[in-house]
């Protein structure tokens, strides 16, 4: 009896141990919050990264906050009320270029993804047909609009002059468009496929024209706590092979994420940005496509140089993540 007494007692001794070393693990989770600009498809790596658990299984707990714009995103990384920030590059490279110790971990949309859609009736075979159009586009400053701007001034056409640009609150450019005020639209995804169900027809594609470009990445302090760092790289970098090998889970994904869109939209939205490579392969960013990125900041005018790639761009939680198995 009691060697008996002493197995039970050891047994609970056990099983109050594992329950110890189980049950905490998700209490356990660092929480960090991630202020990204918008609630938008192009985020849609760092959606699929928190569906699928992956922030949780590096250990931490995501609190995502929408902060409405690039700037108030990353103000509060600079204020250190949030830990990560997620928006074009170019926002941080001009906070560093004033001094903020900011840099990119980690990339996050790896394509210029901005596209032009035209009426069905309208006769477009170069750039030149645009000349005396009106054309509807998201309100200054934007990366949709500024690389329209840079594209004329690319082919000796004047912005202010050459096209009547309709600017309107980014986000609501179909609604102009498909009312008739113009025949001419500069667009973000859904809005393009949104256009493009109603008969719209695509006639310039930025991410096939410019390749490679740092779109949208995550920004850190360059003192933010490596750990912590590392757990949302790799998470991302997970977040990245899955809608490579599960492209109909991440659609899936992105169609709960903005439920009060059409469906087969968002379905036609995430499929064309996958087709397109807008969705980077990897957490890293390439000279190449940074470089790209910040040239047409400093074409247009919004960055005097750009921060040296080997100081901005952060590879220490990269190489680590692209390691993972």
């Amino acid at each position: 009896m009691r060697s008996i007494g002493r197995l039970v007692g050891a047994a609970t001794v056990v099983a109050s141990l594992v329950a110890s070393t189980v049950v905490p693990t998700a209490a356990m989770a660092k929480q960090v919050k991630i202020s990204q600009a918008f609630q938008s498809m192009l985020y849609l790596p760092f959606y699929v990264a928190l569906d699928k658990g992956f922030f949780k299984q590096q250990g931490l707990d995501v609190d995502k906050e929408t902060a409405g714009s690039p700037t108030t995103a990353l103000s509060a990384v600079l204020s250190g009320s949030a830990s990560f920030s997620i928006h074009g590059p170019e926002w941080t490279a001009i906070a560093n270029s004033k001094g903020a110790d900011v840099g990119i971990i980690c990339n996050v949309v790896n394509g210029a993804a901005v596209w032009v859609a035209a009426a069905p009736d309208f006769k477009y075979d170069t750039l030149q047909d645009l000349k005396g159009q009106k054309v509807v586009a998201g309100l200054m400053p934007t990366t949709s609009t500024s690389l329209f701007m840079k594209l004329l001034k690319d082919n000796g056409m004047k912005p202010d002059t050459d096209v009547d640009l309709l600017q309107v609150q980014i986000g609501s450019e179909p609604g102009p468009f498909l009312g008739g005020q113009a025949k001419v639209a500069v667009l973000y995804e859904p809005g393009l496929d949104q256009v493009v169900a109603k008969g719209m027809k695509v006639v310039i594609g930025f991410p096939k024209a410019y390749g490679p470009y740092a779109f949208s990445s995550i920004t850190a302090r360059k003192n933010v706590d490596p750990k912590d760092a590392q757990a949302v790289v790799n998470a991302m970098e997970l977040a990245l092979r899955f809608m490579k090998n599960n492209p109909d889970e991440a659609v899936a994904i992105a169609q709960k994420e903005f439920p009060t869109l059409d469906p087969k939209i968002v379905e036609a939205a995430v499929r064309r940005m996958i087709a397109e490579n807008v969705y980077p392969s990897s957490v890293q960013t390439t000279q190449q496509a940074y470089e790209t990125a910040m040239q047409t900041q400093i074409a247009l005018g919004n960055l005097k140089q750009a921060p040296k790639y080997e100081d901005f761009v952060i590879q220490d939680y990269v190489k680590p993540a692209l390691a993972l198995k």
